[in-house]
């Protein structure tokens, strides 16, 4: 409730006063610095609370830090109206937002979008939707693609209908690469390898494959590289050339592997009580800029030491924020 009653002051108060300046000098300088400089007419007690209380933004991070850099170049914002608002949510992080899409890293077990059956349960939709109508209330958000609710990792939504329909109707030109990471029962034997088929899906919904083609079936191409084995365990690299349902899990149970804690599609045990699937890595051109966007996360710490880590690549130090990929 107290939600709602913030919405609909936000909508009395009208949008957000925000002033911006850039650093055009050649020099960095410290934030209070930069901004007793920018707004000589605001009492220091005045710029002391907008550190305290997250009115200031460099580069769009916000910034409590009253020493910290303003490099040549970047811009500070500042919200005279009320603190800027920050995404937080234990099931996903923010990664990027523009004014035209937001891309999100999504804890496993949490669905994309709801279903029918689901209207109670938060979706990253609904958290995202939340997010941006308390940014501003007249702002929506339009779903561009999914991912498995087991599944964690990077996805994209668009903030317009225009980015929203650039990205769906050309999404084999847009998406430039999607990367996977599984952890599969069993040691693969061969390094890298393509697998091929055409898959279906049953009333159950339960998605099959047939080396033949047939009514109702669709052609898929997965590639897959092994990175580490260890422990009767395989960390293997997947890219997909098609985008179908339950591709990576359907073409893994193929070759006699199935993705560790995937009950649905032939796994034995599920060790990490969840199913190892992670989208690591997002790139396609921007909806309405088509600059290339390139995102990509950690391997989840979990699925490294199912297989006791890859060489020469070092584990997440401490400290660093925790992905809801290892929840």
């Amino acid at each position: 409730m107290a939600h709602n009653n913030h919405t609909r002051r936000r909508l009395d108060q009208g949008p957000d006063r925000v002033l911006a300046r850039q650093n055009t000098s050649d020099t960095p300088a410290p934030l209070m610095t930069f901004v007793e400089t920018q707004f000589p007419s605001a009492p220091r007690n005045d710029i002391k609370k907008w550190l305290r209380f997250g009115h200031l933004m460099i580069n769009g991070v916000v910034t409590r830090q009253f020493d910290a850099p303003v490099m040549p170049g970047q811009w500070v914002e500042l919200n005279v109206t009320r603190p800027f608002v920050v995404f937080s949510h234990p099931r996903m992080q923010l990664v990027y937002e523009d004014d035209d899409i937001i891309v999100v890293n999504k804890g496993y077990g949490l669905l994309s979008v709801g279903t029918g059956n689901q209207k109670k349960e938060p979706t990253a939709y609904n958290i995202l939707k939340d997010y941006v109508k308390d940014v501003d209330p007249r702002q929506k958000i339009f779903v561009v693609h999914r991912l498995d609710r087991a599944t964690s990792g990077l996805m994209m939504f668009a903030k317009t209908p225009e980015a929203q329909e650039a990205m769906q109707h050309n999404w084999n030109n847009m998406v430039l690469e999607r990367r996977y990471v599984a952890v599969l029962e069993g040691v693969v034997k061969d390094d890298e390898g393509v697998i091929k088929s055409y898959l279906g899906e049953t009333s159950r919904f339960e998605v099959y494959s047939s080396s033949e083609p047939g009514e109702g079936l669709k052609p898929a191409t997965t590639r897959y590289r092994v990175l580490a084995r260890g422990y009767g365990y395989t960390l293997a690299e997947f890219s997909l050339d098609t985008g179908r349902k339950n591709q990576i899990r359907v073409h893994a149970k193929q070759i006699g592997h199935p993705i560790v804690g995937d009950r649905k599609y032939g796994a034995k045990a599920s060790p990490i009580n969840r199913l190892a699937l992670h989208a690591q890595t997002l790139r396609f051109a921007h909806p309405i800029t088509r600059r290339d966007m390139h995102f990509t996360t950690p391997v989840p710490t979990r699925f490294l030491k199912m297989v006791g880590g890859i060489k020469g690549n070092a584990e997440r130090r401490g400290g660093e924020p925790a992905d809801p990929a290892d929840e």
